[in-house]
């Protein structure tokens, strides 16, 4: 079963005397053609996923949305505890608490989204057999739902590092907090693109799935998350950790807020650069497998 595209067809298309085609379903023949057209026609039904994601996740729950909230702080809770107290790494000078969540908030956002994004075919094998519509829509969707998420942790960020502004002298923000929304917007295409490589693959390697969610959680720690890029003191150590693109991510947003850390335009550089080239080749990707796809899952 091939995955198709509704092209608008000329008015002289009839099928006989009484009848005029308005629209031919058609297989989508240019393999960089991500459809972004029909992807804005469909941007409701990108919105009824967002809200679908919201309803599915927190439903049947006693705190609900609440958990935005919850997961940040218990996470920045057990780094404090492991990471600061008894493993006792550095934080620049920094109160641990705004440190640690600075990462969590940041990194959060990226492994949840290439998460979902990696399953997008397998989770929703059964709509896609059903029914036309743009593939693409959902794997935006998330990207866009898990944004909302993302505000919502990011405003629990700001009470905290607002209340450290004003007791604590030791946070020094700058000008770089307006590289807040680019900073945002690379980390959706990034997951985008690697979570449009691993759900293609994932249909024939189901494996590839669970091998995917154990290498986030092994990635986090090769991102400066629970330490800062000043810390790492060996230059092949260095270079390692800088390979990773999200770390001149994660090192740019914790220097904008807190005035330290690790900053170079190279770093960041690299890291939209990175973005471009896996968007590039997850578009390929997904293009070719989502013709047949269906026949896989």
């Amino acid at each position: 079963m091939q995955t198709v595209d509704v092209i608008k067809a000329p008015s002289s298309v009839v099928a006989n005397e009484d009848e005029e085609w308005t629209e031919i379903i058609a297989p989508r023949t240019r393999l960089l053609d991500l459809g972004l057209r029909d992807v804005w026609r469909y941007r409701d039904l990108i919105m009824l996923f967002v809200r679908r994601d919201f309803i599915s996740t927190y439903k049947q729950t006693i705190l609900g949305p609440i958990w935005f909230f919850i997961q940040p702080l218990l996470t920045t809770l057990t780094f404090i505890i492991v990471f600061g107290r008894v493993a006792k790494l550095s934080t620049d000078g920094q109160p641990q608490v705004v440190f640690y969540l600075a990462g969590v908030t940041v990194w959060s956002y990226f492994a949840q989204t290439l998460t979902a994004t990696s399953t997008v075919f397998i989770a929703n094998a059964a709509i896609f057999g059903k029914v036309y519509f743009p593939r693409l829509t959902m794997p935006v969707s998330i990207v866009i739902s898990n944004i909302v998420r993302f505000f919502i942790q990011f405003g629990l960020f700001l009470a905290v590092w607002l209340y450290y502004v004003v007791t604590d002298d030791s946070l020094r923000p700058n000008w770089l907090i307006a590289l807040t929304p680019a900073l945002l917007l690379l980390m959706g295409l990034m997951s985008l693109g690697l979570g449009m490589i691993f759900s293609s693959l994932t249909t024939k390697y189901r494996d590839l799935s669970m091998l995917l969610t154990f290498g986030v959680q092994l990635l986090m720690y090769a991102t400066p998350v629970i330490y800062p890029l000043s810390s790492i003191t060996d230059p092949t150590y260095r270079l390692l950790i800088l390979a990773n693109p999200m770390a001149s991510v994660v090192e740019t947003f914790r220097y904008a807020y807190l005035g330290s850390g690790s900053f170079h335009w190279a770093y960041l550089g690299y890291s939209v650069l990175f973005t471009v080239v896996i968007l590039f080749i997850g578009t390929i990707i997904f293009n070719k497998v989502e013709k047949s796809f269906t026949d896989t899952v």
